[in-house]
């Protein structure tokens, strides 16, 4: 805490604070408790549980989804200060659950029904607090649970308010609604040590004292306002009960314990993920950490008199919503409900309910905006369910069964997903044939089955199979015995079939039926032609992101002994353009001679005649973009052998009509365009030279024995743009067009 945060955080507490403090009485009511055990936890929540959470925007104190559990606690054990004893207990129990580190759990709620948890309390908020907005103050009213204590529920509550309409109380709702609405437009905005929510309290005490000097018949009655109950300093055993130590070995207080210690930390967990969601900042809050605070918690709750806490959504959302920067507003909060009970409460009993009505509901309107159930819908029916469904079990029932009700749908769906769509699959081809490729995800149950079996058994006959399980850490016994099962299949209808990548556990017996790398006898019915379409389709996979697993090791065994080459590519030495990646090549289907500016000498040519002795069918003559050779060419860069490289590419330089002009133009728009025409002529020169320089390569383009072929790397768009085919029959009056990107 330092000044630059206090003068957000102090203002934030204090709104906290006049929100905390009619629910605190509110729960302890509907828990069948002392109402002061209601204040006590809300302090207990905000000093201690404050000061030891790890959480910068979580605040604590009595929870509503633990009435219902303290009301049949109180009832079943027979007293309040036996159910004490229990409090405690379930105190310890927490903190042994944050030193054995169960906070992970809160990592497994989906995000879907984390957001439908704060639109449900946002919900809730509005609901329950158009009463109060009204002036219908009936008991439990603060509750979330949709049945209430006194034999309403949220909906009847609304219906009874709106027959008893108090006009004093509506009026400062509105008002106080229209000011919470618009206070970014006033000059108050600017005080950042008056909040909009602590300014419509002030002009809700105001408004009712004004009511009462001059229009009576609005006047609030003391009924709808703040009631908090005086303290005798000198009489605290009268407010305040310690637990029956005698009942510790009872067999129903541990029961209890254990149940108060579930619900609360499973509450707690979901509430401190609700809340880092609705933290501007994106903080994260330590579970185990958050565990432990709250067992320190309640086992003081315990010990003074307290109901049990848990971090609360409703005044964690009031304190982020009031701007508040670190955990000093909850504890400030706790030390200003500590202070009210004993000094202030004859001002604090002037506060119109009606005006913290408002504060809430427009709270409840920025956790509920019409934009987010607009985003979840565009999400699919698959985020959007479990959602919707997580909000409406939140509204008709309570907070801690509606968050189970949610889970239960996102298990479904992810269920469903699982079931439908256990694998990806796809065709693609290869210098090996087309391959039909399966994936297996992370987890392959038994519900994958069916699915699996269908799709491996409508592949149709003679086809390559490659069922990938690289991904897979858990693979069930009865999707095993299926693949199984299909190798006698496949060997029946002539399929070959590889299995990849399964666990040490699951290795099946020889699994490599053909081997992702080019043999002999493939790559000897390849055509130029048909080279050229498998690199077309390869740089295509390469600018899409569909990268073929190249299984290496597999490829690396394969090509031990030997290579069986397709094409050999002209490659400038650019660090960025690399052919088998850019071809989606594996090891050994391509020869690769770099040189810069892709130019042609003696020493290329004897290799590219080596290149068709060791079968190669297509030769590729490959420029790119922003190619440096030619950018040196351009700058008529002649220094040491440097002039060696530049003075082949001077003839495209002069064919393009550069002129001395452009010879020190350096790196403007212009010579971006002008850089590329040149890059594109020096690679038509480059076959020109190859058809010239070479009388044994002459004549086996003309034979057909191999292709020759140009072509311009565009390395920001990620696409090779190849020219024609030489064609056999245009060998000797050769003149290859240079590939233009419409190409």
């Amino acid at each position: 805490m330092n000044m630059q945060t206090l003068k957000y955080d102090l203002p934030a507490g204090v709104v906290v604070f006049l929100v905390a403090l009619p629910l605190c009485l509110g729960i302890a009511l509907a828990s069948g408790a002392p109402l002061f055990s209601g204040i006590i936890s809300g302090i207990i929540g905000g000093i201690v549980v404050g000061m030891i959470s790890g959480s910068q925007t979580s605040v604590s104190g009595p929870a509503a989804g633990l009435a219902a559990v303290v009301l049949a606690s109180i009832g079943k054990l027979g007293a309040f200060d036996v159910l004490l004893v229990a409090i405690s207990i379930a105190g310890v129990l927490q903190v042994a659950m944050g030193c054995l580190r169960a906070g992970f759990i809160a990592n497994y709620v989906p995000s879907n029904v984390i957001k439908g948890l704060l639109a449900a309390i946002g919900i809730l908020l509005i609901l329950k607090q158009i009463p109060h907005a009204i002036g219908y103050d009936a008991n439990n009213a603060d509750e979330l649970s949709f049945w209430q204590a006194n034999g309403e529920n949220t909906l009847s509550a609304i219906a009874s308010a709106f027959a008893v309409i108090t006009p004093g109380a509506l009026l400062i709702t509105l008002v106080s609604m229209l000011v919470l609405v618009n206070w970014d437009k006033t000059p108050l905005a600017r005080l950042k040590l008056l909040p909009a929510p602590l300014f419509v309290v002030a002009l809700g005490i105001g408004m009712n004292l004004l009511f009462a000097r001059f229009v009576p018949a609005l006047s609030v009655e003391p009924m709808h306002l703040v009631d908090i109950p005086p303290l005798d300093v000198g009489n605290l055993g009268a407010y305040v009960q310690l637990p029956d130590l005698a009942h510790f070995g009872n067999h129903d207080v541990w029961l209890v314990a254990f149940t108060i210690a579930l619900v609360a930390s499973l509450e707690t967990l979901l509430n401190v993920e609700a809340v880092d969601k609705l933290d501007p900042h994106k903080r994260e809050t330590p579970p185990n950490r958050e565990l432990v605070a709250q067992g320190v918690g309640n086992i003081c709750a315990g010990l003074l008199g307290g109901l049990p806490v848990t971090s609360v959504i409703v005044r964690s959302s009031v304190n982020i919503q009031s701007g508040n920067r670190t955990k000093a507003s909850a504890v400030l909060h706790g030390v200003l409900l500590l202070v009210a009970v004993v000094a202030l409460s004859p001002l604090l009993n002037q506060i119109p309910l009606a005006a913290l009505a408002a504060i809430l509901i427009v709270t409840g309107y920025k956790l509920a905006k019409v934009s987010l159930f607009r985003d979840m819908y565009g999400k699919g029916w698959s985020q959007f369910l479990p959602f919707a469904i997580t909000i409406a079990a939140i509204v008709f029932t309570d907070l801690l069964s509606g968050v189970l009700v949610g889970l239960f749908a996102s298990l479904f769906y992810l269920m469903r997903s699982h079931f439908r769509n256990p694998y990806s699959i796809e065709q693609y081809r290869m210098h090996i044939g087309d391959v039909i490729k399966m994936e297996l995800p992370n987890q392959v149950s038994f519900l994958n089955k069916a699915t699996i079996k269908s799709t491996l058994w409508d592949i149709p006959d003679g086809a390559n199979v490659l069922i990938d399980a690289s991904n897979a850490d858990y693979i069930d016994n009865d999707v095993l015995e299926i693949i199984q099962d299909f190798r006698v299949v496949a060997a029946e209808r002539g399929i070959r079939l590889n299995v990849v990548g399964l666990r040490e556990q699951y290795q099946l017996n020889d699994p490599i039926q053909f081997v992702p790398a080019l043999d002999k006898e493939t790559r000897d019915r390849l055509r130029p032609e048909d080279v050229l379409h498998l690199l077309r389709d390869g740089n295509e996979r390469f600018r899409a992101g569909r990268f073929t697993k190249k299984y290496y090791l597999d490829q690396v065994d394969a090509t031990a002994s030997g290579r069986h080459p397709m094409a050999v590519v002209v490659n400038c030495i650019d660090s960025r353009t690399s052919p088998e990646i850019i071809f989606d090549a594996g090891l050994g289907d391509l020869l690769t001679i770099r040189i810069a500016g892709n130019v042609i000498n003696r020493d290329i040519i004897g290799s590219l005649e080596i290149a068709h002795k060791l079968g190669a069918k297509l030769i590729v003559v490959k420029g790119h973009s922003r190619c440096g050779a030619v950018g040196l060419a351009l700058k008529n860069e002649q220094a040491h052998s440097v002039g060696a490289i530049t003075g082949k590419i001077q003839k495209a330089v002069r064919q393009c009509t550069c002129g001395a002009s452009h010879g020190d133009a350096g790196d403007h728009a212009l010579d971006a365009a002008l850089l590329e025409q040149v890059t594109r002529q020096n690679i038509e020169n480059s076959l020109a030279d190859i058809v010239a320089g070479s009388e044994f390569l002459r004549g086996c383009i003309a034979r057909g024995e191999m292709g020759l072929v140009g072509a311009y790397h565009d390395i920001a768009g990620r696409t090779v743009h190849f020219g024609e085919l030489v064609k056999p029959d245009a060998i000797d009056d050769y003149r290859v067009p240079v590939p233009s990107v419409a190409a």
